[in-house]
């Protein structure tokens, strides 16, 4: 017990380092990553955005930052699978806490959105946001697109998010058309994986409906969407709703017919080329859990965000050192 601690989202020193706490006691942060709001030096920020006023069908996502919080404490201490490493032993990362919302005023939502996620943005840091439902999305782009310019945008979605929008509609099925005619994402550069319904308009955006990605393998999903984004910046968005509900029951708009988790993480571990400058894990629904089956897809998916950007740290540390072969085998050249 000589290495252990408990508590260490409390008691943690440095925004770098595993817990080593037993996963079932201790305060739950994000893989135990220290609270903070001092986010300087920090890589990564973690931030939970607890709304689900605008979604169509189940209420509930406003818990999924906590639940994602849970089902993470048994992913810190060992190496990290697939990455194969400590993600902290170099990757400094906080958990910011939640973001704090009106919950009588909803029009004030969007921009409370925005205006923090643009703080944390400001210090440099990765910014990794767990929601809520996917409305969150549509500040949160606005807020890197005012830093990096219009973005590529990859959705992992049920759903194209493309329905008919006014401008100010609190509607986690419209923000995606709405990005679209604003200029915050570009479409030639966006893509959708895993859709299985039908809205309105594509808005020019690629799509790889629920049976095609069925007939894929992941490796031709990567470089997929590899190739779509062409190398801009981009942002990578996933609604747990992407998955099949036998590996994501807990969410408000399931839909039958989805990939398998294994098959979307084997894809978002191969995204290493992609320049990533945020992303969010949104509409994660404890209450129709099972086992907390969703909420582990939903801590594996944000681990492999976090796993991503750890891996281009270390590229660029190499390639600061003059270590070629290490980028190279990275990069699997």
């Amino acid at each position: 017990m000589a290495n252990q601690n408990i508590d260490h989202a409390f008691t943690a020193r440095s925004k770098t380092g595993a817990s080593f706490e037993p996963t079932y006691a201790g305060a739950l942060s994000f893989m135990r990553r220290r609270y903070t709001k001092d986010v300087r030096g920090a890589d990564a920020v973690v931030w939970g955005i607890p709304f689900d006023a605008a979604v169509t069908n189940r209420p509930g996502a406003r818990f999924g930052p906590q639940a994602i919080r849970r089902a993470s404490a048994i992913l810190d201490n060992d190496p990290q699978y697939p990455f194969s490493r400590d993600l902290f032993e170099h990757l400094a990362v906080v958990d910011y806490g939640d973001c704090l919302l009106d919950s009588g005023n909803h029009q004030k939502t969007p921009g409370t959105i925005e205006r923090e996620a643009a703080k944390i943005l400001k210090s440099g840091a990765f910014l990794l946001s767990l929601g809520g439902d996917h409305f969150v999305t549509w500040p949160l782009l606005k807020a890197h697109a005012a830093i990096h310019g219009p973005l590529a945008m990859v959705q992992f979605d049920a759903h194209q998010d493309t329905w008919p929008d006014d401008g100010k509609r609190i509607d986690h099925g419209s923000f995606v058309g709405r990005a679209v005619k604003e200029g915050i994402i570009d479409p030639d550069r966006s893509i959708q994986i895993g859709i299985r319904t039908h809205a309105p308009d594509t808005f020019g955006i690629k799509i790889l409906y629920g049976h095609e990605v069925e007939e894929m393998r992941a490796s031709d999903i990567a470089y997929a969407i590899v190739d779509r984004t062409g190398g801009r910046k981009t942002y990578l968005t996933f609604d747990i709703d992407c998955l099949d509900p036998a590996f994501a029951p807990g969410t408000g708009t399931p839909v039958a017919g989805g990939p398998s988790s294994a098959k979307i993480l084997s894809t978002l571990r191969q995204l290493g080329q992609i320049d990533i400058v945020g992303a969010d894990v949104v509409e994660v629904a404890p209450a129709y859990d099972h086992a907390d089956i969703t909420a582990i897809a939903g801590s594996m998916v944000a681990m492999h965000y976090l796993g991503l950007v750890a891996e281009r740290k270390a590229r660029l540390e190499d390639l600061n050192n003059g270590n070629t072969v290490a980028v190279n085998h990275a990069q699997g050249i």
